[in-house]
């Protein structure tokens, strides 16, 4: 695999990580001007459509298995998003919600042992106690977990706990994998194809979404008052903030099985709360900033044997 391969996948990776956290700005200004439900649900089928248009070909040859694993996937997706949402429009902090929602890759091991009896390494156990001290630390500033949190904290802690779930069913899903069942008979799961499997989870978050807020949201208000800027809004998050994004992260990692992905997307939360620094003006207090790096910290550490040698190839 050629070295230059490897480099472009590592610096498509850091836009992804852009994209990703600029996708929080977009969202964060359509939830203060429609319901976030009816948002999200627009948001997903759309870049959903555009994904699907790509994988059309690849989607005829789909098994029933392998669309039940897609539709598996994005209705836990569906209800982390809802989460998250919710985190967005109640909490007070863009920023230190970045950081919250980031615990999901911290607990990705933790639930594939508990839910699926995978080996959970080392530095997951090493980083916990990590996670668990940035928590405290928020919840001083009144930012998180402990008396007097705003509820917009609880959602994106929620909201980390159902992503650890849906990254171990989307990468059991994405992978070929051989399954014992009751009688001892082993049989090969087919692996979903990458595009084909976020078409899918995008159509099936938009749709969940859409059946949510038809159920508990007010849709007249907003189509009745539909304006350019909430249109704006809406596809700046599905096509920028949703469709590019997967799709160059797809691409990225198609380049190179070299590439440092591992370790480059856990900025996502610094680039997010810059952004929101810039944009919304919000800053951190002293004890919230050494919250949010614990938490960072515990992300880092979790990663720690990709880190190691994404930094000996650097170096």
């Amino acid at each position: 695999m050629p070295v230059a391969n490897s480099t472009r996948a590592d610096i498509l990776l850091v836009i992804v990580t852009l994209l990703a956290a600029i996708s929080w700005i977009f969202s964060k200004e359509a939830v203060m001007l429609m319901p976030p439900l009816l948002f999200l649900s627009l948001r997903f089928l759309l870049a959903g459509v555009l994904l699907a248009a790509l994988a059309v070909p690849a989607l005829r040859t789909l098994t029933r298995e392998q669309l039940f694993q897609a539709v598996r996937v994005g209705l836990v997706f569906a209800a982390g998003m809802s989460c998250w949402i919710m985190g967005l429009l109640f909490g007070s902090h863009i920023g230190v919600g970045a950081f919250l929602t980031s615990l999901g890759v911290v607990l990705v091991p933790v639930f594939g042992k508990l839910v699926f009896g995978e080996s959970a390494p080392t530095s997951t156990w090493l980083a916990l106690p990590v996670a668990v001290s940035g928590l405290a630390l928020l919840s001083l500033s009144g930012q998180s977990l402990s008396g007097g949190f705003d509820a917009g904290q609880l959602f994106y802690v929620g909201a980390a706990a159902i992503f650890a779930i849906y990254f171990t069913l989307n990468t059991r899903a994405a992978n070929h994998r051989h399954v014992t069942d009751a009688s001892g008979q082993r049989t090969q799961h087919e692996r979903v194809p990458a595009l084909v499997l976020t078409a899918i989870v995008m159509l099936t978050v938009g749709t969940a979404t859409g059946v949510l807020s038809l159920l508990l949201e007010p849709w007249r208000p907003t189509f009745s008052n539909f304006t350019l800027e909430i249109a704006g809004w809406v596809l700046l998050s599905a096509v920028v903030g949703s469709a590019a994004r997967f799709l160059l992260q797809t691409y990225a990692q198609s380049l190179s099985t070299h590439s440092h992905g591992v370790v480059i997307m856990v900025v996502e939360p610094v680039w997010t709360a810059m952004f929101a620094a810039l944009w919304f003006g919000e800053t951190m207090n002293g004890i919230q900033m050494a919250g949010c790096g614990m938490i960072f910290a515990a992300l880092l550490i979790s990663r720690a044997r990709a880190l190691q040698k994404a930094l000996k190839s650097w170096l």
